[in-house]
Order: structure tokens, then sequence, then C-alpha cells
């Protein structure tokens, strides 16, 4: 596919702060605090049985970690706007099956937010200092959303510590990412996604303006994220008041919002190393619901032995709205025999 012709269907770029928050509905207008809710790590985890909270001090960094469960090493990275508890619906069953770490990626949750290096590749080295600090040489990994470009760029960096890879929704960036227009075609912004109104990630261009975001947010950040987690799926009730507000409290500060613009702001770095990254040879499997054009175009440029699968019925925050189709699918994947889907 021409970087041309998938410009056309997925749109990144800027739009009016006023405009995309006229369309956030009720989700804008939902409480910015925790009120009701402990959204305390600790608190969290008690949720989830056979799960303990973990913190190791790697790459200059003090990572946070979830990890439980029984099996061979599964790692999975969360992505914006959110933290490890994206993956709280899967965690029990995949822990069934997999010996489960959920990581805090640099500048998320309880996590350090340093200053730089924000860029996938450092951030890789992050995670792969974290898996050889609990004494794994090679694991399982998958990332949603950003962190399914660390995750990528983990297999691209250290293939050898790499069994499998999934990515989900989001490729690591490439080229394509700088040939998609700055607007969205007339008429074609909508409340949500479908076909007539293609996905438009206006906050990608609104991310780049280095420290603007985190005077503008601060104290305000839920506003932006139930219009984006409303926008971004089919079914807004599937990321409930709770989940909402755990996500709302690990983004409240100027330091946490900081963490979180920065993963955008090392794009165009992400880009120039990502042509340096020699084809993968590892099985990849990529899950796409509003991301699937990106994923079919970008994986086959990038791996040998790829597969890539459509998540129908649900929008970007699949593993919210489908848990037990992705823990399924998930399952399958990294069960199957080395070098088979």
């Amino acid at each position: 596919m021409k970087l041309g012709n998938l410009s056309r269907r997925i749109r990144i770029g800027g739009a009016g702060l006023a405009a995309a928050f006229a369309l956030a509905g009720h989700g804008a207008a939902m409480g910015q605090g925790s009120g009701q809710f402990d959204t305390s790590d600790a608190a969290l985890v008690k949720t989830l049985p056979g799960f303990e909270n973990g913190s190791a001090k790697v790459n200059g960094i003090q990572m946070h970690y979830v990890a439980g469960g029984k099996g061979a090493p599964l790692v999975l990275l969360p992505g914006w706007p959110e933290t490890w508890w994206e993956y709280h619906k899967v965690m029990p069953a995949l822990g069934r099956r997999f010996h489960v770490i959920v990581v805090d990626i640099r500048g998320m949750g309880a996590t350090d937010k340093p200053a730089g290096g924000y860029d996938k590749k450092t951030m890789a080295e992050d995670v792969y200092q974290l898996v050889r600090h609990l004494g794994y040489t090679k694991v399982n990994i998958a990332g949603h959303d950003i962190g399914s470009m660390v995750a990528f760029s983990f297999a691209a960096n250290h293939p050898e510590a790499t069994r499998k890879l999934a990515v989900m929704d989001v490729p690591h960036p490439y080229d394509a990412f700088k040939s998609i227009p700055i607007l969205p075609e007339y008429g074609k912004f909508g409340k949500k996604i479908d076909a007539a109104h293609p996905l438009f990630p206006w906050w990608f261009s609104v991310m780049q303006v280095p420290d603007l975001p985190e005077k503008l947010f601060a104290g305000r950040y839920g506003i932006l994220q139930n219009w984006a987690f409303d926008y971004l799926t089919k079914d807004s009730s599937s990321i409930d008041a709770r989940d909402r507000a755990v996500f709302t409290s690990a983004y409240a500060t100027q330091a946490g919002i900081h963490g979180g613009d920065s993963w955008f702001q090392a794009f165009p770095k992400d880009i120039v190393d990502n042509k340096k990254y020699n084809n993968l040879k590892m099985p990849i499997l990529g899950l796409g619901s509003t991301g699937y054009a990106w994923l079919k175009d970008a994986l086959p440029r990038q791996a040998k032995h790829t597969r890539v699968i459509k998540i129908e019925n649900s929008g970007h925050y699949f593993l919210d709205e489908r848990p037990t189709l992705l823990t399924n699918l998930l399952s399958e994947f990294f069960r199957a025999p080395d070098g088979a889907f």
C-alpha cells in the first residue's frame, strides 16, 4: 500500500481543542478525581488474587510492575492514557497459563518519569533490563498502543531475548506517520469511529508541543482521557467509572502528563530508529481494530513471519471491550510451539 493511500485511511494530525472537547459527550463531564475509589496500586492488586506489585531499579529509573501466574514468562506493556490496569480483565486467565509481568513503562503510573529517554529504543532497554533483573533470558512480549511500539522495539533490539511478539492496534512509528494529513476530510470527524468517520487522532500533533500539554491539562487530564475512551470504543461502558478514576489519577500531575506527552514527542526519532532495524524473524501476531490497516501495512515491511487479525465489534481499547477474545488469541499464539502461530 502506498503511503499516500494509507494517509487517506488513517488520520493523524492537529485540530482545535475546543472543537474536540465539544464532541466529548457524557464522558468529558465525569469527575476528574478518584473520588469514591481507592486507585492505589496496593488496592488494585488485591482484586487480582495471585498477583503482586513489584519494583526494580533498572537502566537508571525505578520501574513498577505487577506479576503473577505460573508458566513461561509473558511481558505485557500498556499504552496511552492508561497504566498496567489496562490488562486487569485478562490477567487472571492469562495467569493460569503464563507467568504474567505487566509493566508500567517509563513515564507511566508508579514508574519514574525522568526528563528524557522516551524514544522507544530507550524504553525497550528499560524493559529488557527489567526482564534480565527478574532472571529471564527469553520472554514472550505483547504491547498495546504505545506499549506496542515499545514491545516491537524490544524485539528489534533484543531478538535473542524475544520468543514471540504480539503488537496490538498500533505499529512502531514508521514513515507513514509523517505523510498523513494534518486535517480531517470535511464531515469525516465524528463522535465515534465508524465507516463514515475514520480514525482522526488529532492528539498526536498536540502532544508534539513541548511543555504546553502539561500546563493546559494539569488537573483536567480526565477531560481528555474520558473523551478518548468514549471516542475510541464502541461500548464506552466497557471502561467503567473505577477504571477511569484509576487512569485519571495516574495522569493528574504535570509529571504524569509529561511522561505521556514525551512518548509522542519521540515519534520523529522512533521513525529514524525504525529504518535501522533488521527484518524481524520471530513470529509476530498483529491484533487490530481501529489500527488494523496500519498493522496490515507496517508489519510485512518489518518482519518475515506475521499474521494480522481484525478484532471485530470493538474499538481501540479491545482489552476492555473483548477481554475473553483477547485472552484466547494471546494464549493460543504464545502457547503454540516455537516458530508457529
